[in-house]
C-alpha cells in the first residue's frame, strides 16, 4: 500500500442542495475509504472543491438577484455545512472559483495551446430567439443520437452516458421554442488524437474497473471526436488569448482541474511541495457513471496533453445513481431527499450504514428504500451489532462491576473467538482495498452476529467456568469492531470507544490494532448505553407520505 494518497470526489455544483442521490455513489465511498486508509498509516488527504461556473448557475443568481459569486458563496458554504453534519471529513473544501483554479486553468489551456494541442474553429451554435442568448449544453435538450433516448442535454446523454456531437430535435430548456443556428468561434481540443495514449493507460491501469474500461475502449475503438472547450457566457473562467474576449471555459474544462490546483494549495499552504506529493501519491477520483466520459477520456487526454505533469489517477471507483422508492430522484416532482432534511430525522451513521450496505462496487443502480431501510437499521444494526455491544459491555459493568476479568484457559469455543478477532483486520482490510466497501461492512455484521452467538452458547449469566473467558474475549471482540466500523460509522465507533473505557479518540488507532486483544484484565469500563433507538414504522409512513407532488 502507498504511503501516500489525494482522494477526490466529483465536485458538487454550487446550484441547489446535496442530496441522498450525491452521498451515495460519491462521497461516502471516497470519505470510508480515506478514514480506512489513515487507519493504515497512509497519509491521505481528501479534497474537494465547489464547482462554482456555468450556465444555469449565472441564470439562478440573477432570478434571485445576487451576483453569481454571492450565489455560488451560500452554496459552497451550505454544501460544505451539510457535509459536516454527515461526517463527510474532507481535509480541505474549496472552490473552482478560487484565484488559484483560475491561474492553474488558464496555464494548462496555455501549455495545451502551445503543444499544439488546441484550435479556434468557427462553429454553427444554438441560439434562442426568444431569450436572445446562446444555448451551451444544459440550455439544450433532444434525442440522443447514439441510443435515441429522450429529453437528454446536448453534452451528456444520461442514459448511455456519451457526449453527443449534436443533439436531435432540439429545443431551448428555458422556453421549449426550437432554437436557430448563429455562428460563432469556439477553441476546440484534439481529444482525437490521444485515442493510442489513452487506450495505453487504460490497458496499462490495473486498478480500474474491467467492465468500465471495456466500454471506454470501445468509444475510443469507434472513433473519439474533438473537444469544444469554450463557452459564449460571461460567468466562467476567461479565455487567457487576446482574440478571445467574452469567452470562458466549458465547465468541464475547468472543474476536474480543480483536483489538482485544490490539492496543491491545501499542500502547499501546510508548507510540503504540492506537486511533488501528488506525483508520488496515489490518485483516487470517487464518481457516478453518468461522468465516466469525462474522467476516462477528458481529464486524462488534458494531463497526457500537458506531458503528465500532474500523474493520472491510480484509481476512478465508479458507481451508479441512486433512485428513490424505485423511481428516479428528481427535485422538480419532489422525488427526492435532501441530505440535511434527512439529518434532521435519523442520526448520520444510520445513512451511512444503510448507503454502505446497498452500494455494490460496481455501475448496478441502487434503490433507497424507506421499508428496506427500517429493516436493516432494527434488525441489522440494533439488533445484531447494537445489541452484542450493550449485552457484552452491560453485562460486564452488572456482573463485574465493570471490571475486566481475568481469563483460564481458552476451549475450542474460546480460541475459535480469539482466531475470528486475530483475522478480522485482514479479513475486512482486503475487500476495503479492492472497494468492496459493502462486502468490507457485511464482514463485520457477520463478526458481529457470530459474538452473538458466542455469547449465548457461553451463557456467562449462569457464572459457569467460562464466564471470564467469554467476557473478556467478548469484551475485545467490541473494541475491534469499533476500529473496523470507524470508516463507515464514525460517531458509533467513538461511542463504543467510551463505553469501552477508552478516553483517547478512536481515529487515533491503527487499523492492524483490531487484531489485537488490546483489552487486559483488570481494565475498568466507562458507561453502558444502548447506541441507537429503533426506527419506528409509523414515523417511515409520514416520511413516505411527503414524497411527490405536495397537496
Amino acid at each position: 500500500m502507498n504511503k501516500k494518497a489525494i482522494i477526490t470526489s466529483a465536485l458538487p455544483y454550487a446550484n441547489g442542495e446535496i442530496h441522498l442521490g450525491h452521498v451515495a455513489s460519491t462521497y461516502l465511498p471516497a470519505d470510508v475509504t480515506t478514514r480506512f486508509l489513515k487507519l493504515n498509516g497512509v497519509e491521505a488527504y481528501y479534497v474537494c472543491a465547489s464547482d462554482d461556473f456555468g450556465t444555469p448557475i449565472l441564470i439562478q443568481s440573477e432570478k434571485e438577484g445576487k451576483t453569481p459569486a454571492e450565489y455560488v458563496a451560500y452554496w459552497n458554504k451550505r454544501d460544505y455545512d451539510d457535509f459536516s453534519a454527515f461526517n463527510i471529513g474532507f481535509d480541505y473544501f474549496y472552490k473552482t472559483s478560487s484565484s488559484e483554479n483560475i491561474a492553474f486553468v488558464q496555464d494548462v489551456f496555455k501549455k495545451l495551446n502551445d503543444s499544439g494541442h488546441i484550435y479556434e474553429k468557427e462553429i454553427i451554435q444554438f441560439y434562442c430567439n426568444n431569450d436572445k442568448k446562446f444555448l451551451p449544453d444544459r440550455y439544450v435538450k433532444g434525442i440522443c443520437p447514439y441510443c435515441k433516448a429522450e429529453d437528454q442535454y446536448s453534452d451528456l446523454c444520461e442514459s448511455c452516458g456519451r457526449v453527443p456531437e449534436e443533439i436531435t430535435d432540439p429545443k431551448c430548456s428555458l422556453c421549449g421554442q426550437p432554437p436557430t443556428k448563429e455562428k460563432t468561434k469556439h477553441y476546440f481540443f484534439k481529444l482525437k488524437n490521444f485515442g493510442e495514449s489513452l487506450s495505453k493507460w487504460l490497458d496499462e491501469n490495473q486498478n480500474l474497473q474491467k467492465d468500465v474500461k471495456k466500454y471506454v475502449q470501445n468509444w475510443i475503438k469507434s472513433g473519439l471526436i474533438d473537444w469544444d472547450v469554450t463557452r459564449d457566457i460571461p460567468w466562467g473562467v476567461p479565455v487567457p488569448l487576446d482574440d478571445a474576449k467574452g469567452k470562458v471555459f466549458y465547465g468541464w474544462f475547468d472543474n476536474h482541474l480543480a483536483y489538482i490546483s485544490t490539492a496543491i494549495k491545501f499542500l502547499n499552504d501546510k508548507g510540503m511541495d504540492g506537486k511533488d506529493f501528488w506525483n508520488s501519491a496515489d490518485i483516487y477520483h470517487f464518481i457516478g457513471k453518468d461522468i465516466v466520459y469525462h474522467h476516462y477520456l477528458f481529464l486524462p487526454a488534458m494531463r497526457l496533453g500537458i506531458d503528465s505533469e500532474y500523474k493520472l489517477p491510480d484509481y476512478i471507483p465508479t458507481r451508479g445513481h441512486l433512485t428513490l422508492q424505485g423511481k428516479k430522484i428528481s427535485k422538480s416532482r419532489n422525488w427526492y431527499i435532501g441530505l440535511k432534511q434527512f439529518l434532521e430525522y435519523y442520526p448520520a451513521d444510520y445513512l451511512r450504514f444503510y448507503l454502505v450496505s446497498i452500494n455494490p462496487y460496481s455501475q448496478d443502480d441502487l434503490n433507497f428504500d424507506w421499508d428496506d431501510f427500517t429493516t436493516r437499521i432494527n434488525s441489522e444494526l440494533i439488533g445484531n451489532l447494537g445489541n452484542f455491544v450493550n449485552r457484552a459491555l452491560g453485562f460486564t459493568k452488572k456482573a463485574f462491576d465493570g471490571k475486566v476479568p481475568e481469563p483460564d484457559s481458552f476451549d475450542d469455543h474460546d480460541l475459535e473467538a480469539e482466531q475470528k478477532i486475530k483475522n478480522l483486520a485482514s479479513d475486512v482490510g482486503s475487500l476495503m482495498e479492492q472497494n468492496h466497501l459493502d462486502r468490507a461492512l457485511k464482514k463485520i455484521m457477520e463478526f458481529s452476529s457470530f459474538f452473538n452467538q458466542y455469547f449465548q452458547h457461553k451463557e456467562p449469566w449462569k457464572k459457569g467456568p467460562g464466564t471470564a473467558n467469554c467476557v473478556y474475549l467478548s469484551v475485545n471482540a467490541a473494541r475491534s469492531m469499533a476500529i473496523a466500523l470507524f470508516p463507515f460509522l464514525p460517531e458509533s465507533s467513538q461511542k463504543i470507544w467510551n463505553q469501552l473505557g477508552l478516553n483517547e479518540n478512536i481515529n487515533e488507532s491503527s487499523w492492524n490494532d483490531m487484531s489485537v486483544l488490546g483489552i487486559s484484565a483488570n481494565h475498568v469500563l466507562g458507561d453502558a448505553t444502548p447506541l441507537f433507538t429503533k426506527v419506528e414504522e409509523s414515523d417511515i409512513e409520514k416520511l413516505k407520505s411527503q414524497l411527490g407532488p405536495s397537496e
